[in-house]
């Protein structure tokens, strides 16, 4: 599936990567990896619902509109059908198409504009955090990868998720010299996204995900909070916590020497949220 082009975006497309060298012996047993693949992968495939709230948010800026149809969201819909194939070439027994018809059955109920943040700036601020947790748990899977073609993936994606903060960040400091917000506010909208580890998208991703592999199940919530469990064990070895603080502190403008003196105390605060 070649990516659709947009200027400085992704020198890449899903028949680069070389699905048929996928060492199946490496990952077919690792049932955390599985579920954290295709939970991925139901979420980032679903880009273009995010993308027409984000679009009807921000109508009237022709540039943000432009860059969300025509950069953001062909290259997130690609991430979502690249871990699709992978999905589908590491665990072929997966039903991924059913699962994920189940999953935006309940899904499209709870993805709608009035989540977004209330004001412009904000919402830049609170996309420089996903894009921050995207590219860091993309680094995180690629540097713990047992698998080579899954290495390559995820680098590939990883890359892609810095860009779009880039993009993020660039129109949230045009924002703020509009709207210009309190820190205070931005702190709060900051920590408020970072605090939102169990978010509906990836809840209900892996619901039926869970569900897709256990026909006749009842799910129940602690099958998630043990996918959780077993997501923090590897983030807390692995999880490149200094570059993310760093990434999330930024939109607070905060000068050289106050940052290096915030940056450990954040890191350690991160740490302890994200592992809860």
């Amino acid at each position: 599936m070649p990516r659709q082009g947009y200027p400085g975006g992704a020198a890449w497309s899903v028949d680069d990567i070389p699905y048929g060298g996928l060492v199946r012996t490496a990952v077919r047993d690792d049932a955390q990896l599985f579920y954290t693949l295709a939970t991925a992968s139901f979420v980032e495939i679903t880009s273009d619902l995010y993308t027409r709230n984000l679009i009807e948010f921000f109508r009237g800026d022709a540039e943000v509109e432009t860059w969300l149809a025509r950069g953001w969201e062909p290259e997130e819909l690609q991430h979502g059908a690249a871990l699709r194939r992978y999905v589908e070439t590491a665990w072929p027994d997966f039903d991924w198409v059913d699962g994920y018809r189940r999953f935006m059955a309940e899904f499209t109920q709870f993805c709608s504009v009035d989540q977004l943040a209330p004001t412009r700036t904000l919402e830049m601020a609170a996309r420089c955090v996903v894009e921050t947790g995207t590219a860091s748990f993309y680094r995180m899977l690629s540097e713990i990868s047992p698998e080579p073609v899954l290495r390559t993936l995820t680098a590939r994606i990883r890359a892609d998720e810095v860009r779009h903060y880039k993009h993020f960040y660039r129109y949230y400091l045009r924002y703020r010299a509009l709207e210009r917000p309190g820190r205070r506010a931005v702190l709060s909208t900051l920590w408020h996204r970072v605090g939102e580890v169990d978010a509906e998208d990836a809840f209900y991703a892996f619901k039926h995900v869970y569900l897709a592999t256990h026909p006749g199940a009842a799910f129940e919530r602690k099958d998630y909070v043990a996918f959780r469990t077993g997501f923090r064990r590897l983030a807390q070895r692995h999880f490149p916590y200094a570059m993310a603080v760093k990434m999330l502190l930024k939109p607070l403008g905060l000068s050289g020497p106050v940052g290096r003196v915030v940056l450990p105390a954040a890191t350690a605060a991160t740490r302890l949220l994200l592992l809860r």
